[in-house]
């Protein structure tokens, strides 16, 4: 894996943990450290044996969201350039959260402190967040009068109702750990301090399935509430099909026949002793 001067990556047992390295700046996310999470992203979709990845924040925070350093910019830019370099700089942002959304392996944020604007959205583009009990998250952009563009807009209604994610995202109010366990925006709680090793362990848990089925899968489950159940069926067979053809479904059906060979000869030799 590659050197990153504003996240750090490291991979044990097939777990990748990435983490946002700006801990002076809470970890909001600035161009140079999306450039870099794009890379990290790709270079951990792209190897075979990292099979799971976690997702955290250095220092006390998890992610203040975009960098105010950014909107500085953009607010000094020529007024005939602010809609393209705006639509230039959103291109950019989708592509990061698309790479943590379709990630074809488990994804879990360890929220270890606030989840602000883009780091409230970023937690949720992974599969499941794993919260720490000092833990907060914060659709803030309306303060700023802005609409949440990291995806919140899609993923949070999917997680706690239209309603619910309406009023989160209409009042930008701060939500604390056991209300956003209560809600769903969490799936786990731990003791601050905690979070990131709670969430290690389950994607070691995750990490020990196939990661051929696991892929497919994932990539059905997060298109299935904009699909008829008949297109969910055919995409399913499709990819059992797939499955059919693995290293990972022949070893285990393998493995359990020739488990069931021995049982066989077992209660072969405990009938033949009876006699």
């Amino acid at each position: 894996m590659a050197d990153y001067e504003f996240i750090n990556l490291q991979v044990d047992g097939g777990v990748a943990t990435l983490t946002l390295n700006r801990p002076e700046k809470r970890n909001a996310i600035s161009d140079a450290m999306r450039a870099e999470l794009i890379h990290a992203l790709e270079a951990v979709a792209a190897d075979r044996g990292t099979k799971a990845l976690v997702l955290t924040g250095a220092g006390k925070g998890f992610c203040a969201g975009g960098d105010i350093s950014g909107m500085q910019r953009r607010m000094d830019a020529p007024a005939g350039e602010v809609a393209f370099n705006g639509w230039s700089r959103q291109q950019r942002v989708h592509h990061a959260v698309s790479l943590l959304f379709r990630m074809p392996k488990p994804t879990i944020a360890a929220v270890n402190g606030a989840a602000a604007g883009l780091g409230a959205d970023t937690a949720l583009s992974c599969d499941f967040i794993v919260a720490s009990e000092g833990a907060s998250f914060t659709w803030s952009y309306i303060a700023r009068g802005l609409i949440p563009d990291g995806g919140g807009m899609f993923f949070l209604p999917r997680r706690v109702s239209l309603a619910r994610a309406k009023d989160l995202i209409y009042s930008g109010r701060k939500v604390l750990a056991d209300e956003a366990l209560a809600l769903g925006i969490a799936d786990r709680l731990a003791p601050a301090g905690e979070e990131l090793r709670a969430a290690q362990a389950w994607a070691a848990e995750l990490a020990q399935g196939s990661a051929t089925a696991l892929a497919l899968a994932k990539s059905i489950l997060d298109q299935s509430s904009e699909l008829t159940a008949d297109q969910v069926f055919a995409m399913g067979s499709q990819a059992q099909g797939i499955c059919y053809t693995s290293t990972e479904h022949r070893e285990s059906v393998a493995a359990f026949l020739a488990k069931m060979d021995e049982a066989r000869a077992a209660a072969g030799r405990t009938e033949a002793g009876a006699r």
